[in-house]
This record gives C-alpha cells, structure tokens and sequence, in this order.
C-alpha cells in the first residue's frame, strides 16, 4: 500500500495548503475593501482641488508659478515607481515594472536622463537584479499609505523640479478600476497641467479671495501631493485585489487536485481490495481442489 500512503500523504499537504490560501483569501478580501474606501474617499477630494485648479489657472499665471513650468527642453526626468512589498499577488507586481520598464525605454530613447526612486521591495529587488542605479529606495510604505507618506515621496522631487534640476516627474502606479481589474499606468505629476472640468471654459461669476495668486501657491503643492497620495492608496488597493484574485484561483485549484487526488486513491485502495478478495477467493478454491 506503499502508493495509497503516498497518495494520502499528497492529500493531507494540499488540505493544508488550500487552508492557507482560503486564509490569505479572506484577509485580502477584507484589506481590499478597506483599501476600496480609502480609493473612494480620496477621489472626490482630487476633483474639487482639480475643479478649483482649473477654474483659477491661466496661462499668465502659470508663467509666475514654478510648478507650472514648461521647459522648453526635457534632459532630466524623475521617474517614481510603485510596487509591491510582498509578492503573491499574481501579475500585478509584474506588471507595474514592465510598465515602468517600458517608459524608461521611451524617455531614454529620447535622449532624456532618467533617475529612479523606487517604492516597494519587489520594485527595489527587480532594478537591483537588472543592475540598475536607483536615486532613491523606499520599503517603509505600507499597505495603509497616509498623506505623509505621500509628502515624504514627493516634496524633495517638487523643490527640484521648482529649482530646475528635474524637468519633469512621472509616476507609475496600479489604476483601480474595481477588484478585477488594477491596469498599470503612468501618470505625469510635474509640471503640474490643469485638469481639464466640465463647464470650465464657461464664463463664471467668480470672487477670488485672498487672490488668484495666492490660491495657486498654496492649492499647486496640495494638488500635487494629492495626486501621490492617490496614486499610492489606489496601488494599495489594487494589490490586495490582485492578491485575494491570486488566493481564490489557488484555493480552487486545491479543491480540484483534491478531487483527483482523492479519486485516484479511492481506485488504487478499491483495486487493492478486489486484488485481496481475488486471492483469499483463489486460495480457498486451492484448498477445496
């Protein structure tokens, strides 16, 4: 019964492993849906500072205002790219890196010098895999990112950019969609270019106070940390539904071996009976005979 001990050796692994993945199953389900909120609560914020940027800006402004910058030549751009600490998550850390693989193609096929801020170990350990230089490396972001969080991100990249080191800055997250569906994406933070809103070209009775100018400085480094912290919550919220998504195909396709497994060692010990049967049956007719 050498292969019925093996089979329900097989059985009793996989038992547990499908334990372990119906657990990370139902952890990430609930992760998710707290990260869901945290991506609905921070959207509607975006869109008014967005409303309100649009509303306030004109092209005379922007010619006052560092963040609003348009260099006449990109030679240095900052790429910031959003990954994942922990893996089982299916593709989506693979995804997010070919993403950000191929915007690096793109810019340095330009000629343009790209530097590398990292955040994520699965990110930090690809690049360094690749032997690839990286300006900056963050793995200290959890899976609950907070506005800080975004501020330490960014502020450093934004008095660069307003002093002219950087001429550009990019960031590559997860988009959320839904649980489904966490396509990557880059997106670009500096220069900061004023969304465009239904009605914003419609003329509006407006009261600007203290001024317009005063609104942009303070409201262009809000925006810009708005749109960090957005993209860092709504990667959040993509892994954990990339994970639960990874977890259930797991967990199914341990139910299924189970089957099998369970199938092909109820044969074996069946066949092993009638095999036992067939000889007792044999040696009694000897016996007769």
């Amino acid at each position: 019964m050498a292969k019925g001990r093996e089979l329900k050796g097989r059985i009793k692994s996989v038992e547990n492993t499908r334990k372990i993945t119906r657990t990370m199953e139902m952890v990430a389900t609930s992760k998710m849906k707290r990260a869901a909120d945290r991506v609905s609560s921070a959207r509607p914020y975006a869109l008014a500072l967005g409303e309100v940027l649009s509303h306030v800006y004109t092209p005379e402004l922007a010619e006052r205002f560092p963040l609003l910058r348009r260099p006449a030549q990109i030679k240095k751009v900052a790429l910031v790219v959003l990954t994942a600490n922990r893996g089982l998550c299916g593709a989506f850390n693979t995804n997010l890196l070919r993403e950000a693989r191929a915007r690096l193609a793109e810019l340095e096929g330009k000629g343009i010098s790209v530097e590398l801020h990292v955040v994520g170990r699965k990110g930090i350990g690809f690049f360094k895999y690749l032997g690839r230089d990286l300006a900056s490396q963050r793995a200290d972001i959890s899976d609950k990112p907070t506005s800080a969080d975004a501020s330490s991100l960014i502020d450093t990249l934004m008095t660069r950019f307003a002093s002219g080191d950087l001429d550009a800055v990019h960031v590559t997250y997860a988009k959320y969609k839904s649980a489904l569906s966490t396509p990557p994406a880059t997106e670009q933070v500096l220069p900061v270019v004023a969304p465009t809103t239904a009605g914003a070209g419609l003329s509006r009775d407006f009261i600007l106070a203290p001024s317009a100018d005063e609104i942009l400085e303070a409201l262009l480094p809000l925006y810009v940390r708005n749109t960090v912290y957005r993209a860092l919550v709504e990667t959040a919220a993509g892994e954990q539904g990339a994970r639960r998504t990874a977890m259930k195909n797991a967990t199914d396709n341990a139910t299924e071996m189970l089957q099998l497994l369970k199938r092909t060692y109820n044969s074996a010990r069946q066949a092993q009976i009638t095999q036992e049967i067939a000889e007792i049956v044999g040696g009694a007719s000897a016996l007769q005979g």
